[in-house]
């Protein structure tokens, strides 16, 4: 049986940075969690506006969108075609990650590098801020897993809650009214037995969506 593809993102937080020289050429990674292609945007042109005395702002992005396919561009911002934003997006596809952004801000140095410098010049960047996300601790999993409501009588409200989270459960919202409903995250072949031994079989879950967690990642390779 094959696991399931993990899902990788950077923490919220400051940008990570990678860099590489070569032949006085200075090449400036930045990566940075992106929710869509608009913060993706926003990060590529504060980076022109932030180095305006740089050759190049070459980038690369990866963005899910709910319910439609993945969005991945990449820009070689005038260097020759291929050697930059293509490059770069390999970085992240091998990396795993998603929602992120990488920029390459370039220095030009004096002496040209060669389509293949260039390719090796723009991974190498990318590739040194992922290795600095990983060491810094800001790579983190998504999980997601099916939630769930249900209203109780205030009798067992306590006794159900106590027994979903022993059991793994999360448990997201308690909601006291004149009945008490709880949104809860979890399987529903365990979550289901547990609400019929605390209710009698009276009451059933029913589907509120799918909620999502973010968790410590560990490295490996992606490949296997």
């Amino acid at each position: 049986m094959t696991d399931s593809p993990r899902v990788l993102r950077l923490t919220a937080g400051p940008d990570v940075t990678g860099e590489y020289e070569e032949k006085r050429s200075r090449f400036v990674a930045v990566l940075r969690r992106c929710d869509d292609e608009d913060d993706a945007r926003a990060l590529i042109a504060e980076l022109r506006t932030a180095h305006p005395s740089a050759r190049h702002h070459c980038s690369a992005f990866i963005v899910d969108v709910p319910g439609a396919s993945r969005i991945e561009r990449s820009n070689d911002d005038g260097e020759p075609s291929g050697t930059a934003g293509t490059p770069m997006l390999d970085v992240l596809r091998g990396s795993g990650l998603t929602g992120v952004c990488a920029v390459v801000v370039r220095w030009f140095g004096g002496t040209k590098l060669g389509t293949g410098g260039l390719a090796r010049a723009y991974s190498a960047a990318v590739s040194e801020a992922v290795d600095a996300a990983w060491r810094d601790g800001r790579v983190v999993e998504v999980a997601s897993t099916p939630s769930w409501t249900a209203e109780v009588d205030h009798a067992v409200a306590g006794g159900l809650e106590g027994a979903l989270r022993s059991a793994g459960a999360r448990v997201m919202g308690v909601d006291y009214g004149r009945r008490v409903t709880l949104t809860v995250a979890g399987e529903l072949d365990v979550l289901g037995p547990i609400l019929a031994a605390r209710t009698s079989g009276g009451v059933e879950w029913e589907a509120a969506g799918v909620a999502t967690s973010e968790n410590a990642a560990g490295r490996r390779d992606m490949g296997s």
